[in-house]
């Protein structure tokens, strides 16, 4: 199920490609924070033609922004220009406030009115989800009520993610949301505040196993994670949905990934050509029978564990091939305080695998009815109690 608003996606980015919270930002937020494993590296090895080819020079970007910035002019859109030119797919520009709303939504909070939005089967947008203590559900709002406009616009012909935006806004501003419910239409003013997001949630099915969604890996996300497998029942399977998971913080998918390893290889990444490696931490659930549930929406972080649990034979993915976003991106904050995201190398899966461009390819593909489908397999597994 699509929920963006919980989503620690920044909205309003320029460029495509921005609006995904991508692995390589998240990496580099994460060293930045001192959050990942500080491992050797290995001997330094060229990027493949095919890194080196969809990279730019970090210096050309801080220069062309300064040259523009003494012209009088915007720095954060020359360096726009000088990454789009470069080919870098995963490159971003970010100015100083879209940087600052970025580094929030990876802290697990974001600014709305606690709506979740989705396209109904009848081609018009619909309430998800409602987050609880939210000013949608202090104003009475219930999933499945239709959103018809939203300040005055109407959000038949909106993309979901457009109305998301909509949504959204600055703390203590209000917003004005048009429903309709059983055939009742009425308006509510929302006021807008700071939220948590609620990236985990858990779900006991009739046989006992345990399913987790994760929506994406913000700050305490793989604590929760283990803290679900911890308290599953001994002998429980555990379906692991990490479908429409964008990515998030890296250190947090390597914690989640520990619910289910006793340390071992995670992954590899490569920085400008140097080699390292992110480790599960020891302790984690060997035992009990794991499916992981993927699609197209799964990517970049989430790829990372799906990777993770595949290689080292933990778990039996199900669902359809991932999204495929595997590159490693680095900040560079520019003059005008803006931040330049680009692309310095990519990571692979334990077995060596490069997930970029090419994704995850599930055990079982089941492009249809994929949940049922885990289900049986993890009761094959004998994953019910």
């Amino acid at each position: 199920m699509s929920d963006p608003e919980f989503s620690p996606r920044p909205h309003g980015i320029r460029r495509g490609a921005a609006l995904t919270l991508a692995f390589g930002v998240v990496l580099a937020t994460a060293a930045a924070t001192n959050c990942l494993p500080h491992d050797e590296p290995a001997p330094p090895r060229p990027l493949s033609a095919h890194a080196a080819a969809a990279t730019v020079d970090r210096e050309d970007v801080a220069r062309a922004a300064a040259k523009a910035a003494a012209e009088g002019k915007s720095g954060t859109k020359a360096a726009e220009e000088v990454v789009s030119r470069s080919g870098d797919r995963w490159g971003a520009v970010y100015d100083k406030h879209e940087y600052e709303e970025f580094a929030k939504a990876l802290e697990g909070e974001y600014t709305g009115v606690g709506l979740g939005a989705r396209r109904a089967a009848d081609g018009r947008i619909e309430v998800a989800r409602v987050q609880p203590g939210s000013p949608a559900e202090r104003a009475g709002i219930r999933p499945r009520d239709r959103i018809l406009a939203i300040d005055g616009r109407d959000t038949a012909r909106r993309p979901v993610t457009e109305v998301v935006a909509l949504l959204r806004g600055a703390d203590g501003t209000a917003v004005t949301v048009d429903l309709e419910r059983d055939g009742r239409r009425w308006s509510e003013t929302l006021t807008r505040a700071l939220l948590t997001t609620e990236t985990v949630t858990v779900d006991r099915l009739p046989d006992g196993a345990v399913v987790i969604r994760v929506s994406s890996f913000t700050k305490g996300t793989g604590e929760r994670v283990r803290k679900a497998v911890r308290e599953a029942p001994a002998g429980a399977g555990v379906l692991l949905d990490l479908r429409g998971n964008a990515g998030g913080l890296v250190s947090e998918a390597v914690t989640a990934a520990s619910a289910f390893l006793d340390g071992g290889l995670v992954a590899t990444y490569d920085v400008r050509g140097e080699q390292r490696a992110l480790h599960a931490e020891q302790g984690g659930d060997t035992e009990r029978p794991v499916v992981t549930l993927v699609d197209a929406g799964t990517m970049s972080a989430a790829e990372l564990v799906t990777g993770a649990l595949k290689d080292r034979g933990r778990a039996v993915t199900v669902g359809t091939r991932t999204f495929g976003k595997g590159s490693v991106q680095m900040p560079s904050r520019l003059p005008d305080g803006s931040v330049a995201e680009l692309t310095v190398g990519h990571y692979r899966t334990p077995s060596g695998h490069s997930v970029d461009e090419k994704g995850i390819a599930p055990d079982l593909v089941a492009p249809e009815g994929a949940e049922k489908r885990a289900r049986t397999v993890l009761s094959g597994l004998g994953g019910g109690s």
